[in-house]
């Protein structure tokens, strides 16, 4: 068999981070995976990235995951470019694995159901080690873009709707911080004041909701928390660290840009100007 199917997935950003309650709440913004897989009979599926030091394994597992549903044995090669920063906690790992299976089902002309594919993304992660919680609030984020709540034991969307349209500046320091080398019992001392900031998410109070996190999250895993403190300053409407770091993320409207950007610059690390997403990840014809 030969097909070819291209997709690509959104970047996300934390507003409650999930690992201390095992529930958690992410908005899409518009930085995107792209995500190409091409069908072969050679029986071996082969991953490659376009940063050459990063690891295949989730990609070709999404591929086989796809292969597995369907009862498919074929070979595929697998390629994916990323406008995201891999390992700052802006969901590169979903966003790659929401694109390749995407791209595999219009490979092999098949269809899953939204919450089918991302739930396959979720175990691939998982099994690729690249996660703790199987991010699936990140997922859901990146998969249908807008703003997600929800409950990533059971696997279920407690709030999906629109987020406000604004511009989302992301300060991304040049040190990784990867998910899967977090101290998770050390993120749940603090799960009591997480609880505050879930509700909050859970009666839409998002921009609250996503401060709060970050300064829990800053104290748990020993960030400072002065990129917030300084977009805040300068009239950002919410900022904190986003995921398990290392970027941190401020929401804003146009008129505030450069105010922040230019109080950001003197700190260390890459600012990224985009905006917030409604649109989500999408099969590229």
């Amino acid at each position: 068999m030969k097909g070819k199917g291209k997709a690509y997935a959104l970047a996300s950003a934390t507003i409650v981070n999930a690992i201390a309650l095992g529930k958690g709440s992410a908005f899409g913004i518009d930085l995107k995976l792209h995500a190409e897989v091409e069908i072969n009979d050679s029986g071996e599926i082969k991953g490659k990235a376009e940063n050459a030091k990063c690891d295949t394994t989730l990609i070709e597992k999404c591929v086989e995951k796809v292969f597995n549903k369907f009862n498919l044995d074929f070979g595929a090669k697998v390629t994916t470019t990323s406008e995201i920063p891999m390992a700052r906690g802006l969901s590169s790992s979903s966003a790659a694995a929401n694109a390749v299976i995407l791209a595999t089902c219009s490979a092999i002309g098949k269809k899953l159901r939204s919450l089918e594919a991302i739930n396959l993304g979720v175990e691939a992660a998982i099994e690729s080690r690249v996660t703790i919680t199987g991010a699936f609030d990140d997922a859901s984020a990146s998969y249908f873009g807008g703003v997600v709540v929800t409950d990533n034991i059971k696997r279920k969307i407690l709030l999906k709707e629109k987020m406000q349209e604004l511009s989302v500046l992301i300060f991304s320091p040049h040190e990784a911080s990867f998910t899967s080398k977090v101290n998770v019992k050390r993120a749940k001392l603090f799960k009591d004041f997480v609880a505050i900031a879930f509700e909050k998410a859970l009666k839409k109070d998002f921009f609250n909701a996503l401060t709060l996190n970050g300064l829990i999250y800053c104290s748990s895993l020993g960030f400072s928390p002065e990129p917030a403190i300084l977009a805040l300053e300068n009239n950002a409407l919410a900022s904190g660290l986003t995921g398990t770091g290392s970027a941190f993320v401020a929401l804003a409207k146009e008129e505030a840009i450069d105010k922040i950007k230019e109080a950001w610059q003197s700190l260390e690390g890459e600012i990224i100007i985009t905006k917030t997403n409604n649109e989500g990840a999408k099969i590229v014809k």
